[in-house]
């Protein structure tokens, strides 16, 4: 099996609850990273690893991301598949049936996820291995973190959740890092309609004796499923070359004379104005940092503002429609 026989979907339809107010006007896959919407980085990755084309399921402000990414990105041709209703991450994959059936191999990617995705290892693993589905699971993240993780034998995942007793009884518990490679004659086990790919595909296979291969990976990896795990993953992924304490900033940021900023990162048509101090903290397209604030461990939304001397800590703060919505970093709704 080659790369280039290999076809990709990426799954981009969530409404981003986790993240609102944020995903309110922008949806997850084309938030700024480094510059760039979150999903270019993976199109990109799934470009170089060979892949031939790549889907995108869409239903949350779909239009938005079709009219961003257009017909290819990166030189890789995309091809989107509208959702009215939300159909899970199985659901999405019936409607692809064909244009993933063209390829020997399918693989899936969460859309919120960010990694230097190691597709062709995977990729070489689930050939070699022959295994029904192949997994990328996470050798160090914490799988407290993400709902207990999944248990792993000898490369092979043997159970999807904690109350199995073959999770319980297992050695190794991974994290599962957000990409799959399958058959896609495995998509006609899947029904119509909405559906999630672990209770209507994984747990079946392993019930029927079919194996799930796992390939290991300590790249960095980042769920940006929620506004703490965004900014840690939008700082780290921009200042990951730069000294300790540096800022990165996109070409059309300012930082006036006597801003300071550590750990952060400014996008495009953002400013921060003389003596404003920024730590920690994301400053996102057209957002502006008043003379003389503090903006510590946030984010600060397209178009959103911090007065002259405010001091704005642990805080995702977002201008909608001229009003301004707040939450802390950590958790709680907005207010």
């Amino acid at each position: 099996m080659q790369a280039r026989r290999t076809r990709a979907l990426v799954l981009a339809a969530g409404r981003g609850e986790r993240l609102r107010p944020l995903t309110l006007a922008c949806p997850k896959p084309l938030l700024p990273v480094a510059g760039r919407p979150l999903a270019s980085w993976t199109l990109a990755r799934l470009r170089a690893a060979g892949v031939a084309a790549a889907a995108l399921n869409l239903h949350h402000l779909g239009a938005a991301i079709r009219a961003e990414l257009g017909a290819a990105c990166r030189g890789l041709p995309l091809l989107y598949s509208e959702e009215p209703e939300l159909l899970g991450t199985g659901g999405a994959l019936p409607p692809l049936a064909d244009f993933l059936g063209a390829a020997e191999c399918a693989l899936l990617v969460n859309g919120d996820s960010l990694c230097r995705w190691p597709f062709e290892r995977l990729l070489e693993a689930h050939r070699r291995r022959g295994a029904a589905v192949t997994l990328l699971v996470h050798r160090t993240a914490e799988p407290r973190r993400f709902g207990g993780g999944v248990a792993v034998e000898a490369g092979r995942v043997v159970a999807f959740r904690p109350g199995a007793l073959a999770w319980q009884s297992a050695r190794t518990r991974r994290v599962f890092a957000g990409a799959a490679a399958i058959d896609p004659r495995l998509i006609a086990r899947l029904p119509a309609g909405p559906s999630d790919i672990v209770t209507s595909l994984y747990e079946p296979l392993l019930e029927a004796g079919i194996e799930i291969a796992a390939v290991e990976t300590a790249r960095p990896w980042f769920d940006l499923g929620t506004p703490a795990r965004y900014l840690e993953g939008a700082l780290a992924w921009a200042l990951e070359r730069l000294p300790e304490r540096g800022a990165w900033l996109a070409p059309g940021a300012r930082a006036e004379p006597g801003a300071k900023l550590a750990r952060a990162v400014v996008e495009s048509g953002a400013v921060v104005e003389s003596g404003a101090r920024v730590v920690d903290s994301l400053v996102m397209p057209g957002a502006r940092v008043g003379a003389g604030a503090r903006l510590s461990g946030s984010i600060l939304g397209p178009g959103a503002q911090v007065a002259p001397g405010e001091r704005l800590e642990r805080t995702l703060r977002v201008e909608l429609g001229g009003e301004t919505l707040e939450r802390a970093l950590d958790d709680g709704a907005p207010r």
